[in-house]
């Protein structure tokens, strides 16, 4: 696993036990964002959009006494079909464990607790909340911090959860459960339940739909991009497999 030193601002690698405390990012991708080959460029790199949320994310892991930040941007080596396989099929368990997540909402200006919960708010419109891979970036972690576009704190999850449950239909109580030890944190929820918080949201790739969803359900399973709406249709097979649950399935009968 590689962290970005809050210190340095060096990418290192870290294997099992040896995993220091980290932060986490969440964001929605756009245009410029920082590879890890990009990252290695000490010298343009900071021209890239996407620098200025990675260099605001490590300098507030170093503010919450954490020496290290996880970003899925250049903590990845994505040209290696390997490596990112096996970041994709590990990344629920990397929120999991993180120490906190700063979610960075790039369309919602600094406001406060209150005016997120009025019913047209940007914070409501986030469109961080309609992309297919933070919906477990949200479930994940047990602890969650939400960050305006200028990086200013709104709130953390456990204090938007009532209206974060409205825009997500998820239930608090799966919105407030701690670092569990072993137990799935999603293990009381039902197929055809995890899969409508999943109908809300949408991806790029189209087996991004199916791979975003693979933590989830505690799935593991080979990355075939180019694959298209056959990697759904291995997700569902792993599913029938894993699970004597078949609600999901009884419910697109009705």
């Amino acid at each position: 696993m590689r962290l970005i030193n809050t210190t340095t601002l060096e990418v290192e690698e870290f294997f099992d036990v040896s995993i220091p405390e980290y932060a986490i990012l969440s964001h929605t991708w756009g245009d410029g964002e920082v590879s890890l080959q990009d990252w290695a460029d000490r010298k343009n790199r900071r021209f890239k959009p996407g620098f200025q949320k990675i260099v605001w994310a490590c300098t507030q892991a170093d503010k919450d006494q954490l020496s290290h930040v996880w970003v899925d941007t250049n903590c990845i080596d994505k040209s290696s079909s390997a490596e990112l396989s096996e970041a994709i099929n590990s990344m629920f368990r990397w929120y999991r464990r993180s120490a906190v997540c700063y979610v960075y909402l790039e369309d919602v200006p600094a406001v406060t607790l209150d005016e997120c919960t009025k019913p047209d708010s940007a914070f409501r419109n986030a469109r961080w909340f309609t992309r297919g891979w933070t919906l477990q970036e949200l479930i994940a972690p047990p602890n969650v911090s939400f960050f305006s576009s200028n990086w200013t704190m709104i709130a953390t999850k456990s204090e938007l959860a009532p209206c974060i449950t409205e825009i997500t239909g998820i239930p608090w109580s799966c919105l407030l459960k701690g670092r569990l030890s072993k137990a799935h944190p999603l293990r009381r929820y039902s197929v055809a339940q995890r899969m409508a918080w999943a109908s809300r949201r949408s991806t790029t790739r189209i087996e991004d739909q199916a791979y975003s969803l693979l933590g989830l359900f505690d799935i593991s399973m080979p990355l075939v991009y180019g694959e298209g709406f056959e990697a759904f249709t291995r997700l569902l097979g792993e599913i029938i497999h894993k699970y004597a649950d078949h609600s999901f399935f009884a419910s697109q009968l009705q």
